[in-house]
């Protein structure tokens, strides 16, 4: 499907940040570059809105992070993780992510998800068919639905340029910065439940 960008289009991003960390962590034992999947996502766009859902941890060990991740103009929502009573413990921003996303689509021509969750395919066809939204996903396209995928107007998938968009990347060659201005951020270990 072709996409329109152009650089009047005002731009919204949504980050799933325990999603991307996850998959990072996974597939590749490595943390995602968020300045570099910001910056080639948005390209030559009007950035409107970027915001991060992540849970804090008691620690706080994810401050600097969260400062990081400000500096670069998006904004972190958190929340502290639930406990249980048996141990078990709770972190979703599912609910929070979609309901911020709907809530801006008026004043956005783009809304760019930063996830790989099945789970938000509700949400895509939403943003298409009432917001009059264009959807694109970014994430991992080995640990993405493949139903996100075909729903989305534009897939940018992380797999396909390792070494751009993860920090401590092994995988043949060392990881060498691409340009000297990128932004090298990823959540610290323990922020994502």
């Amino acid at each position: 499907m072709a996409i329109f960008k152009h650089p009047e289009q005002r731009v919204g991003v949504f980050i799933d940040t325990q999603n991307l960390y996850h998959s990072a962590k996974n597939i590749y034992h490595a943390r995602v570059n968020f300045g570099n999947v910001l910056k080639d996502s948005v390209g030559d766009r009007r950035l409107i809105r970027a915001r991060a859902y992540m849970v804090t941890t008691e620690t706080g060990e994810e401050s600097a992070f969260l400062e990081a991740l400000t500096k670069m103009g998006i904004e972190p929502k958190t929340k502290d993780l639930q406990i249980f009573y048996g141990g078990a413990k709770k972190a979703d921003w599912d609910v929070g992510l979609a309901v911020d996303a709907i809530t801006a689509s008026p004043k956005l021509d783009t809304v760019i998800l930063f996830t790989g969750d099945g789970d938000f395919i509700p949400l895509v066809e939403y943003l298409q068919i009432h917001g009059g939204c264009q959807v694109e996903v970014v994430s991992f396209g080995r640990s993405t639905s493949g139903k996100l995928k075909e729903a989305a107007d534009h897939f940018l998938d992380l797999d396909l340029d390792p070494k751009r968009y993860l920090i401590n990347y092994r995988g043949g060659r060392r990881s060498t910065r691409a340009h000297s201005d990128d932004a090298e951020i990823s959540a610290p270990e323990d922020s994502i439940a």
